[in-house]
């Protein structure tokens, strides 16, 4: 079997809610979900989800090879772009491509990924996660109750500008999953908006009234001796690397003693998060997917490694025409049982749906603003 070419194609998801975090947030938000299918000359077909950046320029790596042989395909892809660096945007591609050769190859195999990666159970605990800086408190606690409601007892809050409010909406999360614990998970992810003194202070006030599991991203992604200060000075463990593309750049994170639990972010592919799973579990440190919705390929390799915490899940619901047969219940996603990743497409009606900015949108969550950690007061006003 030899692959022979790939076609793309761009779902759109409406969230039927504002989405966001400390960076910004798009009001009735709808989002661009790139497909990528590599073809073979036998007529099987991968399907990955992610990023459509720097196709082109990876292609050439994989055509023509044996799709069974993914790790050294990944490798492959990574050599390819050696001299302009495979980090960023191009690192999205090279994922999704990864993705929809891990697809193929457990579908040639007649195995669900989940099994063909070593998995002995199907089922992925997961925590609720909003993108909710944006939504009204009823808005908050009725996105949370829909989880509860599939036996999830933990929910992460996008905060971090205003103590006041993460104090009053945390209690809201918190409240919403006392109907299933007597101690519910709490998590806040400020998204890289403080410096470390902004974080421990504020970190510190709201741990004067909940046990938090984990802060998210509290500074730069960059930032191993801060983190690793941070960790100290609180708490709650620090928790980070979903923006980080390639095992390589986790380094000096491990060497600094950053990470209380380390993260990838789903788009990166099943390759990195498998290999960087393993690079943790090696430092004892547990391990946590970011981001399920964006490549639920990625959450075969939690049911797979030794060190798998909990992975976010952010909606219950994926952009029509893309059909991904995963459940949501008992607090976490059930894998398919089906060859291959479980996920499907229907071209027909994803060529049909509504489009939208998505990301693009110039006040979303992918624009950093200029004053970020520079803000004096911390009241959710921006002067």
């Amino acid at each position: 079997m030899k692959i022979t070419g790939y076609r793309t194609l761009a779902a759109h998801h409406e969230w039927q809610r504002a989405i966001g975090d400390a960076n910004g947030h798009i009001v009735d938000a709808i989002t661009t979900v790139p497909v990528v299918v590599i073809e073979t000359d036998e007529g099987v077909e991968g399907v990955g989800i992610g990023s459509h950046a720097d196709l082109d320029r990876l292609f050439p790596a994989i055509e023509g090879e044996d799709p069974r042989a993914v790790s050294s395909l990944f490798d492959r892809m990574l050599a390819q772009v050696f001299k302009s660096g495979h980090g960023g945007a191009t690192y999205g591609g090279l994922a999704t491509f990864d993705a929809a050769l891990w697809d193929l190859k457990a579908k040639i195999a007649g195995e669900p990924l989940w099994r063909l990666l070593g998995g002995r159970d199907r089922f992925v605990p997961g925590y609720a996660s909003g993108l909710d800086i944006a939504l009204p408190d009823d808005q908050l606690a009725a996105f949370y109750a829909s989880f509860a409601q599939r036996g999830f007892v933990a929910g992460k809050l996008k905060g971090g500008l205003d103590i006041d409010a993460d104090l009053r909406r945390l209690q809201i999360i918190h409240d919403v999953f006392a109907e299933n614990t007597s101690r519910p998970g709490l998590m806040l992810d400020s998204n890289e908006s403080w410096n470390l003194k902004q974080a421990v202070r504020y970190v510190r006030e709201l741990e004067r009234r909940f046990d938090l599991i984990w802060v998210e991203e509290p500074l730069r992604r960059w930032d191993a001796a801060g983190h690793a200060r941070l960790s100290s000075a609180i708490r709650a463990a620090v928790a980070t690397g979903e923006n980080l593309t390639g095992v390589e750049q986790f380094r000096s994170l491990f060497d600094a003693g950053a990470p209380d639990i380390v993260q990838s972010g789903a788009i990166w592919g099943v390759s990195h998060a498998h290999r960087l799973a393993l690079a943790s579990a090696a430092r004892d440190l547990p391990f946590s997917l970011v981001g399920y919705n964006a490549n639920p390929a990625a959450a075969h390799v939690m049911a797979a490694i030794p060190n798998h915490l909990t992975t976010e899940v952010q909606e219950l619901s994926f952009a029509p025409g893309v059909n991904v047969d995963h459940e949501f219940a008992d607090g976490g996603i059930i894998l398919s049982d089906a060859p291959g990743a479980g996920i499907t497409v229907d071209e027909k009606a994803i060529h049909a749906a509504r489009t939208g900015d998505g990301w693009r949108d110039p006040v979303g969550p992918h624009m950093r603003p200029l004053r970020a950690g520079l803000r004096i007061v911390l009241d959710g006003v921006e002067r």
